[in-house]
């Protein structure tokens, strides 16, 4: 039976954190297993926000791609690849670009929430507004059925069906209609409560060492209005146990009886939830130490996963270039 084709990327603009591994890469890995998955290295992508300081960017690289081996990800299962070396994007986004009207780029909830985020940053350019275009070009040049995304990033796949069918109107029916299948995200705030991202400074990376880990765990915000341990707590407001509802399910209604009640102290509640997080990362971190040692294991298998998707994207290019009456 011929699986149908998943398709989904990642920006490598700083080490991968426990918010990436609940919000994608747990579910990537499952996905292999039923579909023809490509996933893909967004390094394209970072330069929409990171274009004034690319020196770290091939490192960066390198570590998503250990990241992604560790978590589970194989080559025997799924492909994996940079965007940056399929040519077939560049050439579609500018196709794209000359059809997408800009009033659908404005409109885009990210569009005004990433300015905010980044605040100083100067975002004021085309590659920034047009992220939404080269996002639809990464979907649509392998033609998936099933596009993975949490409900807030539903926005994103639904302009790219609307450039679709733009196209399709223009010039004929070339491209799919990619469904969403949808993945119930938990949330995972930050270290300081906020949500958790690169550019907040908040996170706890997979490549973390248990020592920074330590650290990180014991520096997090938990309930402000808890002074003493015989004080009751709110765990609703409180990071580590938000964290908790992640990572130790099982212990949850226990650790919000106690919390409340005043039988469990912040001190108590992080060193316990340090020793389960310790256990769900050693496997990875026990991966990415044996996967390291061959760095050209790593360039073969990123390689090998880019000719695969050039087979396909450059099928796909042609049919829109021929389309356009770019080509005979």
């Amino acid at each position: 039976m011929i699986k149908k084709r998943v398709l989904s990327g990642i920006q490598p603009s700083g080490k991968l954190h426990l918010g990436n591994l609940v919000g994608a890469l747990q579910n990537w890995v499952e996905l292999q297993d039923d579909y023809d998955c490509f996933f893909f290295i967004a390094d394209y992508h970072a330069l929409t926000t990171g274009y004034d300081n690319v020196k770290e960017l091939p490192k960066y690289v390198k570590e998503v791609a250990i990241d992604l081996l560790s978590v589970g990800l194989t080559p025997e299962k799924c492909t994996i690849f940079k965007q940056s070396d399929v040519v077939e994007h560049c050439e579609l986004h500018l196709l794209f670009s000359m059809i997408t009207p800009l009033s659908w780029l404005e409109r885009v909830p990210t569009y005004k929430s990433k300015i905010r985020e980044l605040k100083g940053k100067d975002l004021g350019t085309y590659g920034f507004l047009g992220y939404p275009v080269l996002q639809a070009v990464d979907i649509l040049l392998y033609k998936p059925a099933f596009v993975p995304v949490g409900e807030d990033q539903l926005p994103h796949l639904e302009i790219t069906r609307e450039i679709a069918r733009r196209f399709n109107h223009f010039y004929g029916s070339i491209f799919p209609d990619p469904k969403e299948l949808l993945t119930h995200v938990p949330v995972m705030p930050g270290l300081d409560g906020r949500k958790m991202s690169k550019s907040y400074g908040n996170t706890i990376a997979l490549s973390d060492s248990p020592l920074e880990i330590k650290k990180k765990v014991n520096s997090m915000i938990t309930d402000p209005a808890r002074v003493k341990k015989e004080d009751e707590g709110h765990p609703d407001i409180c990071t580590v146990f938000s964290y908790y509802k992640v990572f130790n399910k099982e212990k949850v209604l226990q650790i919000e009886k106690e919390c409340k009640n005043a039988f469990r102290g912040c001190v108590e509640c992080k060193k316990e939830f340090l020793a389960g997080l310790l256990e769900v990362l050693k496997p990875i971190q026990e991966n990415r130490k044996e996967i390291e040692k061959d760095h050209k294991k790593i360039q073969e298998i990123l390689c090998c996963g880019a000719q695969k998707a050039k087979d396909i994207a450059s099928k796909t290019l042609k049919e829109a270039k021929k389309a356009m009456g770019l080509s005979q």
